[in-house]
């Protein structure tokens, strides 16, 4: 009588791979000449003509520091204000199917369509004085002048909404696609009312989703310079205007220094959200 025997597959070879090498070469390559080599320039220029006193200078200096508060109160705003469109957006455009999803997917991809440039002034037109809103509401009787929306806080904001939208719209979208429908259908089931299915099933699960496009938001926001150098108010100038403005003034070792501090402290904040999120996560698998 013959014996079976159990057979494996053979183990694979974990030894050097050059496919695997070369892969993984090219990218690692492209990144440490275009983006490692220029930080490290960048850093090693912003200690001149002295390290302690050119950092010293910008977290000492009530100019620095009232743009460093100004960039992050606008960019925690423009965030905040993105998540509350945005989310409802991403969840209807998740829940419909069909050419209805493709038409709310192109409409929120329509503002790449344009330059950053030309969507900025089209808020300019739109925003002004003289512009379609404030006529609108002048025409309608809501307003008798012109609310200030050009040359403030409110109109950047408006602005950087706007175009920042399909940066948190899209991460959003596709973690959402990939919930399980039945886990609703589960909870349904179990005497669950539609609020409460929501709150307690689909928005922990979408949670990933928030935290990847608002983190997106809040970094492309912090560094802005095009919608706030032309909608903005100079009193209430952001990083990027300031770092611009200080390379053609002061020189390149300044506008180096003020990169490096916006740096550290938007570091300095993820590094304090990832620690709140994975004590969230720990607590939520208690």
């Amino acid at each position: 009588m013959a014996l079976a025997v159990e057979t494996r597959p053979p183990l694979r070879s974990t030894g050097f791979r050059p496919g695997r090498f070369f892969l993984l070469a090219i990218p690692a390559a492209f990144l440490i000449v275009f983006f490692v080599s220029p930080m490290v320039l960048v850093a090693l220029r912003s200690g001149e003509p002295g390290w302690v006193a050119s950092y010293a200078n910008i977290l000492t200096s009530e100019v620095y520091l009232k743009v460093l508060a100004n960039s992050f109160r606008t960019a925690l705003i423009t965030t905040v204000l993105t998540v509350l469109i945005g989310y409802p957006y991403a969840y209807a455009t998740a829940r419909v199917t069909g050419t209805l999803r493709i038409l709310l997917l192109a409409l929120v991809l329509m503002p790449f369509w344009s330059s950053l440039l030309a969507r900025t002034f089209s808020w300019l037109a739109l925003l002004q004085d003289t512009g379609l809103i404030n006529q609108t509401l002048i025409g309608m009787g809501l307003i008798d002048r012109p609310l200030p929306l050009v040359r403030t806080q409110v109109g950047v904001i408006i602005a950087m909404v706007h175009i920042m939208l399909p940066y948190f719209v899209l991460p959003l979208f596709a973690v959402m696609v990939k919930i399980d429908r039945s886990l609703m259908s589960a909870a349904e089931s179990l005497g669950a009312s539609a609020f409460r299915r929501f709150y307690r099933v689909f928005l922990p699960l979408s949670l990933p989703g928030v935290a990847a496009g608002a983190s997106l938001v809040f970094i492309l926001t912090l560094g802005f310079y095009i919608t706030p150098a032309i909608l903005g108010d100079p009193n209430q100038a952001m990083i990027g205007e300031v770092i611009a403005t200080d390379l053609e003034t002061i020189g390149f070792a300044r506008a180096s220094a003020l990169g490096i501090v916006l740096l550290a402290v938007t570091l300095i904040l993820f590094a304090v959200f990832a620690a709140a999120r994975s004590a969230y996560v720990a607590r939520s698998r208690a």
